[in-house]
């Protein structure tokens, strides 16, 4: 498996449609794996904390979850094929789960919101079998969390615990599953419980759905931090020299 150094994250090169058909036949072949979808601000998270980026190493898939991190690989002459983002993956697998009755379990969110994304999932894809939720609000070694998992057995898990703790959680938890794709998906559940609206696809298509959420969301200008730390790492790999 193809994969693209950008400051120590392994991103793995595959389009969506693959990765998708990977996790698919992980699925089909009873086997676990673990995604991560990185952005900038997740690369320099890691950069900092060197746990945190032990945590992402860990995981069998690194995706690029955000434009800047497509344009890097072209800067390092490595591309990425497009961004894979963990909200497309989430909507692709509610599809896929439909026609193949996979068993879906869902980890964060608010309890209100958790049970409105609930509520629409049964509504829209009727074959899917939601066999268990938990909102993201539990103490750290609350071990009943990875235990609800485990007697559900679902074949996909859809963790929104957001940035740094849902990478962390599958992390330290990974080795007490036998099965199961695990799928970080940020704040998905809020955009499927109706409670968040994703940008509209003509800001998709201009890669500027992180101008429209941070429109909608101010408060994220401090996020935007890590933006042009990120590029000035980026410039200094292409260097040749320590980021």
């Amino acid at each position: 498996m193809k994969q693209v150094n950008i400051l120590g994250i392994p991103f793995t090169n595959m389009d969506h449609v693959t990765l998708v058909q990977q996790l698919q036949q992980h699925i089909e072949q009873r086997e676990k794996s673990f995604v991560v979808t990185a952005n900038p601000e997740i690369v320099m998270r890691a950069h900092d904390d060197s746990y945190y980026m032990d945590c992402l190493q860990a995981a069998s898939y690194i995706t690029a979850d955000g434009i800047g991190i497509v344009k890097a690989s072209k800067l390092l002459k490595d591309p990425l094929p497009e961004r894979v983002t963990g909200y497309d993956i989430m909507m692709e697998f509610l599809q896929i789960a439909e026609q193949k009755k996979y068993r879906v379990f869902l980890l964060g969110a608010h309890e209100d919101i958790l049970q409105r994304a609930v509520r629409n999932i049964n509504a829209h894809y009727p074959n899917i079998e939601v066999v268990g939720s938990r909102n993201g609000y539990f103490e750290w070694d609350d071990h009943t969390v990875a235990e609800d998992i485990h007697q559900a057995q679902p074949d996909i898990v859809f963790v929104a615990l957001g940035v740094p703790k849902q990478e962390r959680w599958i992390a330290e938890n990974y080795n007490k599953f036998n099965q199961g794709v695990f799928i970080c998906v940020g704040g998905s559940i809020d955009v499927v419980s109706g409670d968040v609206k994703r940008a509209p696809m003509r800001w998709q298509n201009m890669n500027l759905e992180w101008l429209y959420r941070l429109m909608k969301q101010p408060s994220r200008w401090r996020r935007m931090h890590a933006l042009p730390r990120f590029t000035y790492k980026v410039l200094r790999q292409k260097a040749g020299k320590q980021p």
